[in-house]
């Protein structure tokens, strides 16, 4: 999970073509317990080396009698920096540039509250440890795929990229419009890209409507790239 934060955090601030410069971030649980914040602090640490990003501090909090035994809070702050004649703020976006799709490693960081009411897994944590064979393995280690960084793929063509959308909560449908100059909508052709395993057996288990899947979740797609026509392939 402490990669998960910072590649959540890189990827937002990408969006605006910013480089990361320094993360910080915050721990809190009831208990202190070393082994766990060792292992939340390595993930940190290993995402920010990946991506030139200096983890300069942060806070780690025991709160006794707030958090129930296991449960903490992790949050991240990242601070990025871009030219401002080189910002990506969508405001180029023409009628025909073209949209491209990085594709996810998952579910990223969102949805997990959906998930967690579909396999009933406070009342069930043992369900963590089912296989499933269209997964290739267990629902836990599925669920704890490591939210994807575009950061280094995407840093040598920011200049030819119009718009960027990261594919969080909302889906495709809540972020892309974001991006689109006013009286511009956007047009996706489902089929053309392949959408994960995992999303097919929530939708399944949960019996969700597609539209609410779209929604919630980001259905294999998890940056969103607008640019010219003439630019593809370079």
């Amino acid at each position: 999970v402490g990669i998960d934060i910072v590649n959540h955090c890189v990827n937002d601030i990408l969006c605006c073509g910013a480089n990361p410069l320094f993360f910080l971030d915050y721990i809190a649980m009831g208990q202190l317990v070393p082994e766990q914040i060792e292992a939340i602090i390595t993930g940190i640490v290993h995402a920010c080396k990946e991506v030139g990003c200096s983890l300069i501090g942060g806070e780690t909090a025991g709160m006794p009698g707030i958090y129930s035994e296991g449960s903490y809070d992790l949050l991240g702050f990242i601070v990025g920096i871009v030219e401002r004649r080189n910002i990506i703020d969508g405001s180029s976006i023409v009628p025909r540039d073209v949209i491209l799709g990085l594709p996810s490693s998952g579910l990223h960081t969102n949805g997990y509250s959906l998930v967690r009411r579909v396999f009933r897994i406070e009342d069930n944590p043992s369900c963590l440890s089912d296989f499933y064979p269209e997964l290739g393995k267990t629902l836990g280690d599925e669920l704890l795929r490591h939210h994807q960084c575009h950061y280094n793929e995407l840093k040598p063509v920011l200049p030819l990229i119009k718009g960027l959308a990261h594919i969080t909560g909302g889906g495709l449908m809540g972020n892309v419009p974001r991006i689109l100059p006013h009286g511009l909508a956007a047009t996706f052709h489902k089929g053309s890209w392949e959408i994960p395993a995992i999303f097919g057996l929530i939708q399944g288990k949960g019996n969700i409507d597609e539209a609410e899947m779209y929604q919630v979740f980001n259905m294999g797609i998890g940056m969103v790239i607008i640019c010219s026509s003439g630019e593809l392939g370079k």
